[in-house]
């Protein structure tokens, strides 16, 4: 390290408006703070919510679960519709797989590839 390059790191005092002294080192030196770890009420277990718009309140109306009332008898169950001859329905991709059948399919790649160099060969031959 070089000599002369940092700054010096001396003992120090940080002191709490609380009143509350705490020595440590630092290149500062001696400060004042608002508010430290022994009087900051998450720490000490003194924090309280607020509550000032009644919103905790409101939320657990809100969200509660409803009273029970006397249950109304039920109607009778409708009739169920027959079922399709097929039995199960059919998924996402058959339903796909239909549709697209009507439609032409794309010649494949390799045909594609295969025509081009002919079609070079003829357009570098001489003609006479």
């Amino acid at each position: 390290m070089k000599a002369g390059l940092h700054p010096e790191y001396k003992s120090s005092k940080v002191v709490c408006a609380c009143g509350s002294v705490i020595e440590t080192r630092s290149t500062r030196g001696d400060f004042h703070v608002d508010i430290c770890s022994a009087c900051h009420p998450f720490f000490t277990g003194k924090q309280k919510i607020l509550d000032t718009a009644g919103r905790i309140e409101r939320f657990k109306n809100r969200y509660a679960a409803a009273p029970k009332t006397e249950e109304k008898k039920a109607a009778p169950p409708a009739p169920k519709a027959p079922a399709k001859a097929g039995g199960r329905s059919e998924n996402r991709a058959a339903k796909r797989a239909k549709a697209n059948a009507s439609k032409p399919k794309p010649a494949p790649k390799a045909e594609a590839a295969a025509e081009a160099p002919a079609a070079e060969t003829k357009a570098e031959t001489p003609q006479a």
